[in-house]
Formats: C-alpha cells, sequence, structure tokens
C-alpha cells in the first residue's frame, strides 16, 4: 500500500491522513459505480477545526481525486484552500447541515444512484422484506424533497430528520450516509445502495413477497445493532475499509498525493 507525505506546511499529519482516505472514498465510490459525474458530493471533517471541512472540487471526476486536490471550506461556505474548481453550492448546503448539526459526525457521503433513487422515489421507501433492509431501517431517516439545495434554511429541516441516524433517503434524489470515520459512511452506503438494490430486484419480479414477521425484524434489527457495534465482531468499517484500499490500490492507485 502507498504511504505517500505531503510537502504543505500548513496541513498537518492528521488532515493528510484525512484527506487521503476521502480521496480513496470518491474512488471506491466510483469504482462501485456510484458516481454521477460532477453531481453529487462527499465531504469531511477537518481533524482538529470544528468548522471547516473537506469537499470535492466541481470539476474533477470521482476516479480522478487525489488528497491535494480537495478544497478545504468553512461552514459559511468561505473556501480556505485554492482551486481552480470551486466548489459545488448544493454541495455546500446539504453537507454543511450535516456537519454543524453532528460534531461526531466526520464523513458525509451523498449519491444519485439507480437503485438509491428509485427506492427513495417510493412512497413507502424501504421495505423490511430484506436481512439487508432490516440492517439499514433501524439507522435511516427521510426528507421531503424541497428542489435543489440552494436554500440555506433547508439545512436546518435536514438535519433534523438525520438525527442520529447513519442513513437519510432523501425523497426523489437520493442517498446519504454519515460515519464517525469516512470507513464507517462507506460502509453505510453500500449497504443502504444494495439494500435498495435488493428490493428493486424483488419488486422487478413481480412475485408475492415472503413476509419478515415483526417479531423477527427486531430480532434482526437487534442482533445487527450488536454485531456491528464497536464491542462486536465487525464494528463498520474497521475491518472491510483495508481490504477496500488493498483493492484501489490495485485498481486506481494515486488517490494519495
Amino acid at each position: 500500500m502507498n504511504n505517500v507525505t505531503h510537502l504543505n506546511p500548513n496541513v498537518t499529519e492528521a488532515e493528510w491522513q484525512m484527506r487521503k482516505d476521502l480521496a480513496a472514498c470518491f474512488r471506491l465510490v466510483d469504482l462501485y459505480g456510484w458516481s454521477d459525474l460532477l453531481a453529487t458530493h462527499i465531504s469531511a471533517r477537518v481533524p482538529g477545526a470544528d468548522d471547516q471541512f473537506l469537499i470535492n472540487p466541481f470539476g474533477m471526476m470521482y476516479d480522478e481525486m487525489t488528497a491535494s486536490s480537495l478544497v478545504k471550506v468553512d461552514e459559511d461556505g468561505n473556501e480556505k484552500t485554492d482551486s481552480e474548481f470551486g466548489i459545488n453550492p448544493a454541495g455546500f448546503v446539504i453537507h454543511s447541515a450535516v456537519h454543524m448539526a453532528r460534531p461526531e459526525v466526520a464523513c458525509v457521503i451523498h449519491t444519485h444512484t439507480k437503485a438509491g433513487v428509485g427506492v427513495a422515489t417510493q412512497e413507502q421507501g424501504l421495505l423490511p422484506i430484506t436481512q439487508q433492509s432490516l440492517a439499514v431501517i433501524a439507522h435511516a431517516g427521510y426528507h421531503d424533497y424541497e428542489g435543489i439545495a440552494f436554500d440555506l434554511s433547508e439545512r436546518e429541516r435536514l438535519a433534523k430528520d438525520l438525527g442520529d441516524n447513519k442513513v437519510l433517503l432523501l425523497r426523489n434524489h437520493g442517498l446519504l450516509t454519515v460515519g464517525n470515520t469516512v470507513a464507517e459512511a462507506f460502509m453505510w452506503m453500500y449497504r443502504a445502495e444494495r439494500a435498495c438494490r435488493y428490493q428493486l430486484a424483488f419488486q422487478q419480479a413481480g412475485a408475492k413477497a415472503t413476509e419478515i414477521s415483526q417479531e423477527m425484524q427486531d430480532v434482526t434489527i437487534e442482533r445487527n445493532s450488536k454485531a456491528n457495534s464497536k464491542d462486536g465482531y465487525r464494528p463498520i468499517g474497521v475491518k472491510e475499509w483495508p481490504a477496500l484500499l488493498r483493492k484501489l490500490d490495485r485498481e486506481n492507485p494515486g488517490y494519495d498525493h
């Protein structure tokens, strides 16, 4: 695995590590087919600076993102680093809402995938019909569509709808996930995206569902909560992230520059 160091004296080692993880996340999102040209965003809080976060420059594709190319902004949208591209104002509104409301959140991922939008557009949203959906439903909220996110007043409503959840279905729009690490946010997006794909696959089959009883739904959710906790056998992102970085180093290296 690459261990590229940086030469910018204004960037701490902690920030550089966050930049590398975030750049890797962009490339992994693209690798798994969740990117949408320049239309979506991923952000991460700058370590040691609660009022600043890193976000993608508006003009670079996800598969070419690097640690040094990420733009640092404050909660008012002021750019703290020079970039020839600038940032997407809609991305700023959505991501700043979460970072301002949830100080423990290190990373926010937003996507417009076929499966994510397909389920977020359904009146009932994500249905409790698979083991995978149950793992997500227990940690998911919904936010009604308010048009392209240019209005700063939407931040309060978006943060309220997210609450203390890890997943937010943006109705008629897409998916959003958060994590205390980049790895955790990525794995919640992986899980949410997978649950949505399975739901659409079932619905396209036109068959009758085998319903999961409420009792078994509750049991499955409780078991998932224990297994995914820091004391469980698979805390989200801890085991997966090093393996994902190895995969990225094989298939699209260079994110850590």
